[in-house]
């Protein structure tokens, strides 16, 4: 019967474009590893930054990171000197704890994340045509790791998103993008961003979120933007069809 050991819970980012919660869980089977298996060290994510601005090439860099950075999601397995196998994943806040075969089964055939980096290379072609610049570069706002700035038809998204992996970035590229469409519905690109009318039930991880510092002074107005925004950022079309519709 496997131990199961929990690695604590690290609060790598909180932040109005999402509040990510990442865990750490290990789990350990008392099995005996092939001869002459070692532990191997995982490789650093490259610390180079994407250049800012809203180029073919940069997305395209992007989307090289991003891949880099998704390997961190895949668990794998770890020799003990007792002769056991500790087996290592990260979840995601919400998400039940793996079974032993469940991460086993993740082990052979790993998640690619496909779809949130096509959700990503669209939202960004989308923005491109739209005049937006896309740069990756610290917000403005304090605590923010994502930002619309319509007076300079910019976004701005802090690098240290991308390390995140896929799943994250596209969450705030696709929070963004909805306030984008926010402007748009307001009278265009540059204009206040007004309310759409979209659902605004928040997932239960993000019931708190509007009460960070970060919104501390904001009005009620803009609490009802980033209520839309945080509300639907995991419907990652969302973004995109906004955008078609109002932009």
């Amino acid at each position: 019967m496997p131990t199961r050991q929990s690695a604590g819970s690290t609060l790598l980012w909180a932040v109005p474009a999402l509040l990510v919660l990442l865990s750490a869980v290990a789990l350990t089977a008392l099995s005996t590893p092939p001869p002459g298996r070692a532990s191997r060290p995982r490789s650093p994510l490259p610390a180079a930054a994407v250049p800012p601005g809203s180029s073919p090439a940069a997305a395209g860099t992007l989307l090289q990171r991003l891949a880099t950075a998704d390997l961190q999601w895949r668990p794998r397995s770890e020799p003990l000197p007792n002769g056991g196998t500790r087996y290592v994943y990260r979840k995601r806040p919400g998400e039940p704890d793996l079974s032993l075969a469940e991460i086993k089964a993740l082990m052979a055939n790993p998640p690619r994340f496909e779809a949130e980096r096509a959700a990503i290379s669209d939202l960004w072609s989308q923005l491109q045509r739209l005049g937006v610049r896309l740069k990756l570069e610290q917000p403005r706002k304090s605590g923010a790791a994502g930002e619309w700035d319509p007076a300079a038809r910019t976004l701005r998204i802090k690098p240290a998103v991308v390390d995140k992996g896929s799943v994250e970035f596209a969450r705030v590229l696709n929070h963004e993008a909805i306030h984008v469409a926010q402007s748009c519905s307001g009278g265009g690109i540059s204009a206040t961003p007004r309310p759409l009318g979209l659902p605004q039930q928040l997932p239960a991880r993000l019931q708190s979120v509007l009460q960070q510092p970060t919104y501390a002074r904001a009005d009620a107005r803009e609490r009802l933007l980033e209520r839309e925004a945080y509300a639907n950022q995991e419907e990652l079309q969302l973004g995109l069809t906004l955008l078609r519709i109002h932009c």
